[in-house]
């Protein structure tokens, strides 16, 4: 009982401090230009949105840390365990304080990325091994191997969660989705810390969205899409190689919409004949966002509720073992095969350009 206060008053403190926060943050990113500057890839066209919101989410999951490592550092496991994640995420955060300011090439970032993967890695934080569901027996990876698979791993879900990052709220309501997600999965194996830097990721999420929400008055921008991202990785894979009733399959599921949407970024470019990172539009929420006529609030909630289905149905994998579960993927992934084309989202064609938006984020 007593943990349980502790691990709730974790998510109220990072709420309460992200909310408080973000007005602050909203004042700083303007006297420092820290703007949004509209373009042709763009959906927004709304001029000087700041940016520098992944800062109040960052500082409502520090505060939250802090009150668990003070209060409770033992009970709740709040030990060098969390080092990655603040570590890493400074760093993160930086990166994209810096991208939002002056604006940077692909190749400096991927490489702050990639020094961030490498602090997580130090702290042991690996993809070492894969549990056969049908045998249990286990694959061990050779420590090369581990630390190519957890570094592909950080850049990919951190990128995806950047790259989902195109609509008002976007970013921040499927990602505190997943967030949740993944805690709920740390709660039924019983890892209390990785449960508390969820529900502190969680809060500082839900905190800054009803300013994120549609129409839009501060945008997460690469700030928090970089932060968030990289600890989405992190508390992936600590569910996933501290828990082994967890196959590799939950992080995934659970990551599902980000994850299907950078990839099949990357397979239409390559159809299509585009650099793998030339910028498009013709993401789930740009294709998404022209089926609503321009308007983002319907547009984003549907992709709410793809991520909450997912979700649910990352948890629900927990519980199951031998064939069964193989069954229950080969299912879910026919039925996201189908989603997939029955929405356009697999299709190389570019929709036509969505309805113009208001200043205010509104439909005209």
């Amino acid at each position: 009982m007593r943990d349980a206060f502790w691990v709730l008053a974790a998510f109220v403190a990072a709420f309460a401090v992200a909310a408080a926060a973000t007005p602050l943050v909203s004042r700083l990113a303007l006297a420092l230009d820290v703007v949004d500057r509209p373009s042709e890839r763009k959906v927004s066209a709304r001029q000087s949105m700041p940016l520098l919101g992944g800062l109040a989410v960052a500082l409502g999951f520090w505060a939250a840390v802090a009150v668990a490592r003070l209060v409770a550092p033992q009970e709740l496991g709040i030990t060098s365990g969390i080092a990655p994640l603040l570590a890493g995420g400074l760093l993160m955060l930086a990166l994209g304080a810096v991208d939002d300011r002056f604006g940077l090439s692909a190749w400096p970032k991927l490489a702050a990325q990639l020094a961030a993967a490498a602090i997580a890695i130090s702290h042991g934080t690996l993809i070492d091994h894969l549990t056969n569901p049908v045998s249990g027996s286990v694959l061990v990876f050779s420590p090369w191997l581990s630390w190519v698979a957890t570094a592909v791993w950080i850049v990919v879900v951190t990128n995806s969660i950047n790259l989902i990052d195109g609509l008002d709220g976007l970013c921040t309501g499927v990602s505190a989705i997943i967030t949740l997600a993944l805690t709920a999965v740390a709660y039924q194996a019983g890892h209390l810390d990785v449960v508390v830097a969820g529900l502190a990721l969680s809060g500082g999420l839900l905190g800054f969205l009803p300013w994120n929400f549609p129409p839009a008055r501060i945008f997460v921008g690469d700030t928090g899409a970089l932060f968030i991202g990289y600890t989405l990785s992190i508390l992936a894979l600590e569910g996933y190689q501290r828990a082994t009733v967890i196959t590799f399959f939950v992080p995934l599921l659970a990551l599902a919409v980000p994850l299907l949407d950078t990839s099949l970024s990357i397979l239409r470019r390559l159809r299509s004949g585009k650099g793998v990172m030339q910028a498009d539009r013709m993401h789930m929420h740009h294709r998404l966002l022209h089926e609503y006529h321009g308007d983002h609030r319907p547009a984003v909630l549907s992709l709410y509720g793809l991520t909450a289905c997912f979700s649910l149905i990352a948890i629900s994998f927990t519980r199951l073992e031998g064939a069964t579960s193989l069954l229950f993927l080969a299912v879910v992934v026919l039925l996201t095969i189908r989603i997939l084309r029955n929405l356009g989202f697999a299709s190389i064609d570019e929709p036509t350009a969505p309805v113009p938006v208001r200043d205010n984020g509104e439909k005209p």
